[in-house]
């Protein structure tokens, strides 16, 4: 008897369901960013690579702890935060590290938040930072520093887990002060040249 081209596995009704319409059916469900960072632990668990398998497990460590204290699973975004948080411990760490002459705890530190980074959104250039500050400024009609909290309120979702929070802040907070200035400079009164001119 030949064998059968496909598989049968009871689906919750009783019939019987192709392995390749499973398989599909698997390659249309999204890979969440939490089963990337399974997968790619798990990878480098074969791989053994040490470095990657602890610095993945580390993440997903803190991920799991925020996940018991807010008592369900994180979504992608939510578990961009935790990495984000992670990559910017790193970073701290780096700068202690290289201040206290630890060049090799720094130069670990360093790499840790380099296969970290590689989950993460690409940053934002100053450039284009630049461009979505001016934007929100522009939008929420901001004038002055006391406006703040206003565009901050706009570009929080825009740039969360793309630019540091800091950074972000800074240069609104320039923007403003530049737009403020702009406001107060007295108006140019005309000169006796210039109406002798017309």
């Amino acid at each position: 008897m030949p064998q059968r081209a496909w598989t049968e596995a009871a689906d919750p009704g009783g019939s019987p369901i192709r392995a390749g319409e499973r398989l599909r059916a698997r390659r249309e469900h999204p890979v969440t960013l939490a089963e990337r960072l399974q997968d790619e632990m798990k990878n480098a668990m074969r791989a053994r690579d040490e470095l990657r398998r602890d610095t993945l497990r580390m993440a997903l460590s803190a991920a799991h702890n925020v996940e018991v204290a807010q008592r369900r699973p994180l979504t992608d975004e939510e578990l961009l935060t935790v990495l984000s948080k992670e990559v910017k411990s790193r970073r701290e760490s780096i700068e202690a590290y290289e201040k206290a002459g630890r060049p090799d705890l720094a130069d670990k530190e360093r790499a840790e938040a380099a296969i970290l980074a590689d989950f993460l959104p690409q940053p934002l250039s100053e450039d284009e930072l630049r461009t979505m500050v001016q934007a929100a400024i522009l939008q929420t009609g901001a004038t002055s520093a006391r406006d703040m909290g206003k565009v901050m309120g706009v570009l929080s979702q825009q740039t969360r887990n793309r630019a540091d929070g800091k950074t972000v802040s800074g240069m609104v907070a320039q923007e403003l002060a530049r737009a403020d200035l702009a406001a107060h400079e007295p108006a140019h009164e005309p000169t006796h040249a210039d109406a002798g001119s017309h």
